[in-house]
């Protein structure tokens, strides 16, 4: 059942998958793309390809099957490889490159892709194009699309010390977008002989940053763009995480190896598994379907109280079935957001929802806020960044890193480090999307309600502010879609399997705006099967994933149907 609702998706109009409205704005609408052949083949593309301080290393041709998504074979492409703007640091000595990847089909659809990837990047990753969540089973590439990749200027090697790189900090930032992209555009007219028709950027965690960078500072660029749980605010998101791990560690009952609180144990699994489920008694029918899934989120935050709703502990009795008081001060403390001393948001807050239970959660507010992102903050967020020699000490900084003096860095410039991380990492003017609008372009952006890492409530705060910027609504051109229950772009106990490219194309080239997006729960019988999906909820499980802020609201029929609730 869920292959063929997911193939109807992927290859009808947008109307076909239940959402769908004609755009009648006076914003103009830009024409369809158009396909065309490859000029040639791979090895006469070798020798044609040029541009200004690019090095094009390889061009080979894949044969068809090469390369599969969820068990499909991807079509015969041409695979180009190389590196732009190799220069040797004045800062550290090691020599930097912008690497990417492109990947042409014989048979192009006209259209470019930027895939935007994760993390600290630094990782060529192979350019199929990821679309949506949760392992979707197309890809931009099997669609017909041109798709570049990049390491965004830094090799995997050189993480995270990369930031001590003034140059690799902007290139990371927004720079290698904006360098690759004429590039890029101008390898497709090589070959294929023209220039594509549609441009369109996905990317999901640093990726969503990414696009939605490139949404203000590329507009010219990028006629649809797709933002997943989007780092867009980044450095006060790494400090948030901070901030989250030292309120855990007041109410760990065991240290690490190295001395330090153990802050896996001041939160367990079965405890997190406690809080889900009262989560779940007080929010789960507020939509209309107890069905295990919270999709009137905001009205859940008005419901469910951490103080009230889950038993606290008499004594220091931690079996998993209540919290101590100590552990309810400082879950709250994660849940409310980093402040500073005299009480000053450092960052967002974070909805409670039943993903608190996923694995997800725990390995980005208990791992990687004591490695990965104290990494970024030193290193790359910090001006001027730390000492190497706090690479071996990464768990204890982020335990006592200052939300008074240590924040602040973040805003700071110094020296060689001309930019502060806060203006190389962010959109400039985050609301001020006005060439974007004129120019006909979308912006589309889902938000998982149980990301730990970003937080929801700060996409949808951005979202608000959008809409007071122009006059009280945004939806004829940008789109926000929260996923109930869904992880750091992916997992937890969610449907989190969708393709936003498809409606985002028929937005963009008919002029069919996307009222809802259809997502598949990944149950053991899919694909690429989620192991947080609750056996109880059965097979081929689909929701809406409404436009913000409809909520996905319950009429009648088969509560495992799309079909059977209503965004309203």
């Amino acid at each position: 059942m869920r292959k063929s609702v997911i193939a109807v998706c992927v290859s009808a109009t947008l109307s076909a998958c239940g959402g769908s409205t004609d755009d009648t704005s006076t914003l103009p609408r830009l024409s369809a793309a158009t396909p065309a052949a490859l000029v040639g083949n791979c090895a006469a593309l070798a020798s044609k390809l040029s541009f200004a301080n690019t090095t094009f290393s390889s061009v080979q041709d894949v044969p068809a099957g090469t390369l599969k998504v969820a068990g499909k074979p991807i079509a015969e492409h041409c695979l180009v490889q190389g590196q732009m703007n190799q220069r040797v640091s004045a800062v550290d000595g090691k020599t930097y490159a912008i690497g990417f990847e492109m990947r042409l089909p014989v048979a192009w659809n006209g259209r470019f892709f930027y895939q935007a990837n994760g993390g600290l990047d630094g990782n060529v990753v192979t350019a199929t194009g990821e679309i949506g969540g949760g392992g979707p089973l197309n890809d931009a590439l099997n669609m017909g699309f041109a798709v570049i990749s990049s390491d965004a200027g830094h090799s995997s090697s050189q993480n995270p010390l990369f930031g001590l790189d003034p140059q690799a900090r902007i290139d990371y930032g927004y720079n290698t977008v904006a360098t690759l992209t004429p590039m890029a555009k101008q390898a497709i007219r090589t070959a294929y002989g023209k220039v594509p028709d549609r441009s369109y950027f996905e990317g999901c965690s640093n990726g969503g940053r990414h696009a939605m960078v490139a949404a203000a500072r590329s507009s010219a660029e990028y006629d649809g763009i797709i933002a997943g749980d989007p780092g867009f605010h980044l450095p006060k998101a790494a400090i948030g995480e901070m901030w989250g791990a030292q309120q855990l560690a007041k109410v760990a009952t065991a240290t690490t190896a190295n001395g330090l609180p153990d802050i896996k144990t001041g939160f367990t699994a079965a405890e997190r598994q406690l809080v889900a489920s009262r989560i779940i008694a007080k929010c789960d029918a507020l939509d209309g379907a107890a069905d295990g899934m919270v999709q009137d989120i905001k009205a859940c935050q008005a419901n469910f109280s951490l103080a009230a709703d889950v038993p606290t502990c008499s004594g220091d009795v931690r079996d998993g079935t209540c919290l101590t008081t100590a552990q309810k001060d400082a879950i709250g403390n994660v849940f409310s957001g980093a402040r500073n001393s005299a009480g000053t948001a450092l960052y967002a807050s974070f909805p409670y929802d039943v993903g608190v239970s996923g694995a997800g959660w725990a390995q980005w507010k208990q791992t990687n806020s004591i490695t990965l992102d104290p990494a970024a903050a030193a290193f790359t967020f910090t001006t001027p960044p730390q000492s190497a020699s706090l690479l071996a000490q990464l768990s204890s900084y982020a335990l006592n890193f200052s939300m008074d003096t240590d924040a602040p860095k973040i805003f700071a410039t110094s020296g060689a480090y001309a930019e502060s991380s806060w203006s190389f990492m962010t959109p400039p003017d985050e609301t001020n999307l006005g060439a974007l609008k004129r120019r006909g372009a979308k912006l589309m952006v889902y938000h998982g309600t149980s990301d730990p890492v970003f937080s929801s409530n700060d996409t949808t705060d951005w979202y608000q502010r959008l809409m007071a910027a122009n006059g009280g609504d945004a939806s004829n051109f940008a789109r926000l879609y929260t996923v109930a229950g869904m992880n750091h772009c992916s997992g937890g106990p969610a449907a989190d399997q969708f393709d936003m490219l498809t409606p985002m194309i028929a937005w963009v080239e008919q002029g069919k705006a996307p009222d809802s997006v259809i997502a598949t729960a990944r149950d053991a019988s899919n694909a690429l099967p989620n192991s947080e999906v609750p056996a109880n909820w059965g097979a081929g499980r689909t929701r809406p994933l409404c436009p913000y802020p409809k909520v996905a609201r319950y009429k009648s029929g088969d509560v495992n149907s799309a079909a059977s609730f209503s965004c309203s």
